[in-house]
């Protein structure tokens, strides 16, 4: 097939051209080409902006497009507009942040979507993006009926990530010493290897699947303190984890949220269940999970390449970690 990648050079999008190409299939990117413009110098590169400038996709056509950075309803409409008459198929890369009550395990994809009170915004900020990406498949199905995949992924995970939300976890874990971890040790934790979501994409393109599907994983439920384990153990660490409480984290101004994607407060209810969503009908459509200790390892891998002064965008920094293991020691004596 001819695919039409929309961005393709960062984490996800790097990922489905690798799978891509491995199936032989025939790639064209279009991007900005202002990161990592030397990726893949085999396959044909398409310059321009999606927000104003798609002139290099005018008078093509292509089997299939996958958008991997659509954001804004009103530029992945002038994306989809543009294309509709010159590719059969339309993929596009949405998120689970697309459902407004995460309140109770098990949603679906009849789930209910997020809404907007002024459509017309266009600021992304983490009250917004789920809606947008709401009005963004809106724009995808309006304009393309019946030939329109959308992907609703929860936390991707793997080899360059840029956010380290995952990467955190097995880099500090093989530090070694002393780990703070926030309670409840049984929050369930959702995700899903890029590499695995980048394979099952282009196999669904290639059957021009329509329709939406959640896709992340693992394929058994997974508390985190058993992900700890699995980052000690892939990394041969001597981690020891203190479990702090999460509410005293937060009150001490180490929001949990700030280096454990998967807490969530237990007065936001509306969002309570948000990693334990129902990924059934991807896996009805053949989405697989590698072994959680694989996507560690090749995490591990990769995050090691990095330059030694790195500082992860994500997690905590270990002055705090240590300040914050002192407080709690002195507030609460043995």
């Amino acid at each position: 097939m001819r695919i039409l990648i929309l961005g393709g050079a960062l984490f996800l999008g790097r990922h489905i051209v690798d799978a891509a190409l491995a199936r032989g299939h025939e790639i064209t990117l279009f991007n900005r080409g202002q990161r990592n413009p030397e990726l893949f110098p085999e396959v044909e590169k398409l310059r321009g902006n999606r927000d104003g400038d798609l002139s290099a996709l005018a008078g093509r056509r292509w089997d299939a497009v996958i958008d991997t950075c659509g954001y804004v309803p009103r530029i992945v409409r002038d994306s989809t507009s543009l294309l509709a008459d010159s590719v059969g198929h339309y993929t596009f890369i949405s998120s689970i942040s697309v459902y407004s009550d995460l309140s109770m395990p098990g949603v679906d994809e009849n789930g209910s979507p997020g809404t907007l009170e002024d459509p017309t915004v266009e600021e992304i900020t983490g009250e917004t993006y789920g809606p947008l990406k709401v009005l963004c498949e809106q724009a995808v199905e309006e304009e393309l009926p019946g030939r329109a995949l959308l992907i609703r992924p929860g936390l991707i995970v793997g080899p360059h990530d840029p956010s380290d939300r995952f990467t955190y976890w097995p880099h500090r874990i093989a530090e070694g010493g002393e780990v703070v971890t926030p309670e409840p040790r049984n929050l369930p934790t959702q995700f899903i290897d890029v590499r695995d979501l980048a394979e099952w994409t282009v196999r669904m393109v290639e059957d021009r699947r329509s329709g939406a599907f959640n896709a992340t994983g693992p394929e058994s439920p997974l508390p985190l303190h058993e992900l700890m384990q699995i980052c000690r153990k892939v990394s041969e660490s001597n981690a020891s984890f203190n479990w702090l409480d999460g509410q005293w984290l937060k009150e001490h101004d180490a929001d949990p949220n700030s280096f454990c994607f998967w807490w969530i407060a237990p007065d936001d209810t509306a969002y309570v269940s948000a990693f334990e969503v129902d990924c059934a009908k991807a896996a009805a459509a053949g989405l697989t999970f590698r072994p959680v200790e694989e996507t560690v390892r090749s995490t591990l891998e990769w995050d090691r390449t990095r330059p030694h002064a790195y500082e992860l965008k994500h997690g905590l920094k270990p002055e705090r970690e240590a300040e914050l293991l002192r407080e709690w020691r002195a507030s609460h004596p043995a």
